[in-house]
């Protein structure tokens, strides 16, 4: 992706922290067709790579993958965090010059890797069971995987594939007005919070991190 150095997010927590928070990845592979996309969540493990491993599972039924099974390409997973539109009216230069465009502020990671196929019936247990974990954490009294009858669940082992993807590069984009003055990320963070779309806190948190303390 197009991504200007003052752009570019390198910090390898602050990628890892965006991809769990919005873990539904746009995973894009080559197939028979050409490319494919499908929306899959991942589990990132961090304790398993220079840049760590992308988990997931898919239905068996998936021709996906067979057909990058087969052609042992590389794929593409895009994790995309929040973003807003951003109003030239908010910048305080606009007032002054009347020099100021609308832009589109977003944060998003691209992971590239060569996956992986598991049909180990213990490892997709052991997969499930920790991506149940992670989101029923929030819930008042979480469901388990084995709060389902022990046949109904071997049964659904059955029909999903396990997938690893050792992540082999990673980047991250964070355009969330870093380049500009001072002023105008004040003024940015302003407008967004004169807003109600689910987005725009977690933009003016990403902004605030690149205000530079007053003179």
């Amino acid at each position: 992706m197009y991504n200007p150095s003052h752009h570019e997010e390198k910090d390898l927590a602050t990628l890892h922290a965006l991809m769990r928070a919005h873990p539904l990845g746009t995973w894009v592979t080559m197939g028979a067709q050409g490319l494919v996309a499908n929306h899959v969540p991942f589990m990132v493990d961090t304790s398993r790579g220079e840049f760590g491993t992308l988990r997931c599972h898919v239905a068996r039924a998936n021709p996906m993958w067979r057909e990058y099974a087969k052609a042992s390409a590389p794929s593409l997973v895009i994790f995309q965090g929040a973003n807003a539109y951003i109003s030239p009216s908010w910048y305080p230069s606009k007032h002054v010059d009347g020099k100021a465009v609308p832009t589109w502020n977003y944060a998003t990671v691209h992971v590239h890797g060569q996956p992986q196929v598991t049909e180990d019936k213990a490892e997709l247990l052991e997969l499930v069971s920790q991506l149940t974990s992670v989101h029923e954490g929030g819930q008042r009294v979480p469901w388990k995987v084995s709060d389902a009858p022990a046949d109904y669940i071997d049964k659904l082992l059955g029909a999903i594939i396990g997938i690893h993807i050792p992540i082999t590069s990673i980047q991250g984009k964070w355009k969330v007005s870093q380049n500009h003055p001072r002023g105008n990320k004040l003024g940015i963070v302003a407008g967004l919070a004169t807003r109600d779309r689910p987005d725009d806190p977690g933009m003016a948190d990403m902004i605030q991190r690149f205000i530079e303390p007053k003179p």
